[in-house]
């Protein structure tokens, strides 16, 4: 798994810009050399400012990257994994008392996940595309989803 990044501030497009260019760039180049790699993000107002959208494109060689369409339901596995791991954490005892001890906590938790951890979550990705298939509306932007990811075709009935 990728680095778990500590932000201290509220998400902007120029902080996020900063995440993408000092850490997503060198752990895709590290475990997707071949380009291959996918970077999934929702709609958030940071990663859809002008400045991530634009190195993004920039960077589209190195690594695939698709946005929900607008109005999608969360699908996002990223959820299930922050679930995790903040029940990891509620187990330590004693609990962490101070920001630098949550900190510390958070990123040992992340370290001690098994390196298999994410393999549910994604392999769940065809049955909740399965589940927002069968709802009506936006269905061709979800098709677009699916194809994204599964590189197959989907047909939805009426």
């Amino acid at each position: 798994m990728g680095p778990l990044i500590r932000l201290e501030t509220t998400l902007t497009g120029d902080r996020y810009l900063s995440i993408l260019s000092d850490h997503l760039h060198s752990f895709m180049s590290i475990v997707h050399s071949d380009g291959l790699g996918q970077i999934l993000q929702d709609n958030a107002t940071p990663h859809a400012s002008r400045v991530a959208t634009k190195w993004l494109q920039e960077h589209s060689s190195d690594f695939r990257h698709f946005h929900w369409p607008p109005e999608s339901p969360e699908m996002n596995i990223i959820e299930d994994i922050r679930d995790g791991l903040l029940h990891a954490v509620e187990k330590i005892y004693p609990p962490p008392r101070t920001s630098m001890d949550l900190m510390t906590a958070l990123q040992d938790s992340w370290c001690e996940f098994p390196p298999g951890y994410l393999q549910t979550p994604v392999e769940s990705m065809p049955r909740r595309f399965a589940s927002l298939l069968s709802l009506v509306g936006a269905r061709h932007d979800i098709k677009k989803v699916y194809q994204f990811f599964f590189g197959s075709s989907v047909y939805i009935s009426p």
